[in-house]
């Protein structure tokens, strides 16, 4: 087939083709408008809902190959130095690799109130070094966010780096208070004797 003949089929093709009469074509969808109230409400009903106390604004930066350790007063330096050489039984494990800040900061916090509510005193939270991000910013980046996060929790008493043999410098051992609950017990356990 020739251009000529292409020419002359297109032709017969759209000859019964009618122009638009209108010359502007409104593209957007049809309806009533949207009201954006309910919206804004439902989104300051969720963050009202958010307890989560731990913020993601700025955080000192630790370096991979830094000891993360925090005491609170109160707590006993024999407890203390119990728990860095790792000789407490771990009832709970977290661990945060491959997650974001944002979903690390969610778990942390649920993780805490979990073990408060269940009458955990020792778990590990492991959280990677963070020495094998490319980017130099982004190093540490959820190990930084674990020391200052532990740090602004009530329920944590102290923590410190773990034991190579649990993880080294990429885990951290969690103290966590003792309930009302745990305290009687303790109290009772003490007053046999």
């Amino acid at each position: 087939m020739d251009s000529e003949d292409e020419t002359s089929l297109f032709a017969q093709e759209v000859a019964d083709i009618k122009r638009l009469e209108k010359s502007e074509v409104y593209l957007g969808k049809k309806g009533s408008p949207v009201d954006f109230l309910p919206r804004q409400k439902a989104a300051t009903i969720a963050q009202e809902a958010d307890r989560n106390p731990l913020s993601q604004d700025y955080v000192e930066k630790v370096e991979p190959s830094d000891v993360l350790e925090y005491k609170r007063s109160g707590v006993q330096d024999g407890v203390f130095k119990r728990l860095r050489q790792g000789k407490y039984g771990i009832e709970a494990r977290l661990d945060l690799h491959r997650h974001t800040v944002a979903q690390a900061r969610e778990q942390v916090y649920q993780f805490a109130d979990d073990c408060l509510r269940n009458d955990i005193r020792v778990a590990i939270i492991v959280h990677g070094k963070g020495d094998r991000t490319p980017d130099p910013d982004s190093r540490a980046m959820i190990k930084s966010y674990i020391n200052k996060w532990l740090k602004d929790l009530d329920q944590v008493m102290a923590f410190h780096s773990a034991q190579r043999y649990h993880g080294g410098l990429g885990s951290v051992y969690v103290l966590f208070k003792k309930t009302e609950k745990a305290r009687l017990e303790d109290w009772e356990k003490h007053q046999k004797r």
